[in-house]
């Protein structure tokens, strides 16, 4: 029979790697599954400037490697894998990957949220290079230049208010012909000297992949079918992220967005009750900060807990 792991960590972003790195100091042996998306949303972040400790900033995939390194000097395991089905009623918790079954006695759910992006070619590759999903992120590199954001909810609306702060201009791009926001947000937005609303309008392809930088919108009106050019230096997508939990959905309580729904801020639940030895950190359960600070604070907690839970159960 398989050796049954100590603690199985889903995800190797901020929050999956700062469990890892308190695990194994703990001499826990965990074992990373690094998903589909291996290193999480920074390794497509180009330069971090406020994450403490790099006056400089950091490169995404550097600081990503580094804390991927720092967990493996002292014990942690990975796997390049995928979680395809979990068993949570069965002790130890039994995990179906895309390279065979794993069984753990603890479970760190760390396995983010990913943002819902256009899916067009010229979108895809110049991600990071001027493309963006976190305007917190990376608003401060378009200081004094022109931008866009798609979206037509209370997420792009704040995207687009967050981004006057830099951006001399913010042009708001919806497909449909009506916003869904809410009424004081969309108030805000209108009242803005700065932002633009354009309506019936979708992004059909952006310009500058050549160039390796945005350098405009090709866009199109979608009830005349009249295309235009927008010339702009950014692009932010405000059509929200998707968290990657639904194989937990009936196991443990997620909310009406797929969210992992936490008690104490890490742990899991089942019909309002906790599941012990279940933890949830990062963006998986979280839906205001989304940062890699935070997620990385969480993904400590998740560890402390799991630690305690297992010396508590004599493993």
């Amino acid at each position: 029979m398989a050796e049954i792991q100590n603690t199985v960590i889903l995800g190797s972003g901020c929050a999956g790697l700062t469990a890892a790195i308190y695990t194994a100091r703990a001499g826990l042996k965990p074992l990373v599954l690094e998903g589909h998306e291996p290193g999480g949303q920074l390794s497509i972040t180009s330069l971090v400037e406020n994450f403490p400790g790099w006056p400089d900033g950091i490169q995404g995939p550097e600081l990503i490697d580094n804390m991927k390194k720092q967990a493996a000097r002292f014990g942690a395991a990975y796997q390049l894998a995928h979680l395809v089905s979990v068993d949570l009623s069965v002790c130890p918790f039994r995990l179906t990957t895309s390279s065979g079954e794993i069984r753990t006695h603890s479970l760190i759910i760390a396995s983010g949220a990913s943002a819902r992006w256009l899916g067009l070619p010229s979108e895809q590759a110049l991600i990071g290079h001027g493309v963006s999903s976190c305007a917190t992120c990376d608003g401060f590199f378009f200081r004094g230049k022109e931008i866009a954001v798609v979206g037509g909810g209370d997420s792009a609306m704040e995207e687009a208010l967050f981004l006057t702060r830099f951006a001399t201009k913010v042009t708001l791009l919806h497909r449909r012909d009506a916003f869904r926001a809410s009424k004081i947000m969309l108030d805000r937005v209108m009242a803005h000297p700065n932002i633009e609303l354009r309506t019936s309008t979708v992004v059909e392809e952006v310009l500058g992949v050549d160039e390796h930088e945005v350098k405009g919108l090709r866009l199109r009106d979608v009830k005349t079918g009249t295309l235009s050019e927008l010339p702009i230096s950014g692009l932010f997508l405000g059509i929200g992220h998707e968290p990657n939990a639904k194989m937990f959905a009936g196991q443990i309580d997620l909310d009406a967005d797929g969210y992992v729904r936490t008690k104490d801020n890490v742990f899991t639940t089942h019909n309002g009750e906790v599941v012990e030895g279940v933890y949830a950190c990062g963006d998986v359960q979280d839906r205001r900060y989304r940062q890699a600070i935070t997620a990385a604070g969480s993904g400590c907690m998740a560890a402390l807990e799991a630690e305690k839970f297992l010396e508590e159960h004599g493993h």
